[in-house]
């Protein structure tokens, strides 16, 4: 299979051979969104997640996508010191199609770990929620529905929905979904199979989601969306994966804002 070297940059112009992960090259017969929604519609949630991982695996993604978008953050840790870290982020949520005709995607967190897994990704936490939103560009109202929202027939007019809003605009986008993330609150709580869920910001900042593990992990709704970022995490100069970022008591402030921050990764 042909890989596509995909360099997460802060600007198309800048590439560091350091800052990339590998996306198959998306087929040239590859399904678009339009028809992507059609297809899947009249099929189970377990074959419609089954297809898009699938697809995605397959490179069935926006080329746009494929870009990811430099976030900083900045902490003082409890000896006194200052840390600085550098992670990249997907410009939109995970989409299946073109850069012309393509379709945003909610999945449940089994399915999106299995993607994030194969493209040598994670889910983001409660913090990094926040700080995409800060330094995304492109913020936009969030839009409930309140009918059939667990049917694909509803993630596709969501989609078109959020596309009417955005009309030409480019550039890292937020406030659109709810993120499914990573958080201890998963592992704690006292129902097994829980999915958490964060975000959905308004324009004043504030997240209409609380962290919340109400949900079991095979519901999924119009609203969640998927967020992949790099595994790789620049700290203070220096790369390191996620999950050692997370397990240092140092340096784990600088992703996560929770008092535990153990929870790594979904099962499937």
């Amino acid at each position: 299979m042909r890989l596509f070297i995909i360099c997460l940059i802060i600007s198309l112009a800048s590439c560091r051979s350091n800052q990339y992960i590998t996306i198959p090259v998306r087929p040239a017969e590859a399904i678009n969104g339009t028809d992507f929604y059609k297809k899947v519609i009249p099929l189970t949630r377990e074959e419609r997640e089954s297809f898009v991982v699938k697809e995605v695996l397959s490179g069935n993604i926006p080329p746009f996508l494929k870009y990811f978008v430099r976030i900083g953050t900045e902490i003082t840790d409890s000896l006194g010191m200052t840390h600085k870290a550098v992670y990249y982020v997907s410009p939109d949520y995970l989409s299946v199609g073109s850069n012309a005709d393509f379709a945003r995607i909610p999945l449940t967190p089994m399915a999106a770990q299995k993607i994030a897994d194969g493209l040598h990704c994670f889910l983001p936490t409660r913090k990094m929620v926040n700080d995409i939103y800060q330094q995304s560009v492109v913020k936009l109202e969030p839009i409930p529905l309140y009918q059939y929202r667990d049917s694909a027939l509803m993630f596709w007019q969501h989609h078109l929905m959020i596309e009417g809003q955005r009309k030409l605009r480019r550039g890292l986008i937020a406030g659109i979904k709810k993120d499914v993330v990573i958080s201890a609150k998963v592992s704690r709580d006292p129902k097994p199979h829980r999915v958490a869920i964060y975000g959905w910001h308004t324009p004043d900042g504030k997240p209409i989601q609380p962290l919340y593990t109400g949900h079991v992990d095979w519901y999924v709704d119009y609203s969640h969306g998927i967020r992949l970022v790099y595994s790789k995490i620049k700290v203070d100069g220096h790369w390191m994966e996620y999950e050692e970022v997370l397990k240092n008591p140092l340096l784990k402030g600088l992703l996560c804002d929770e008092d535990n921050c153990d929870f790594y990764k979904y099962e499937y």
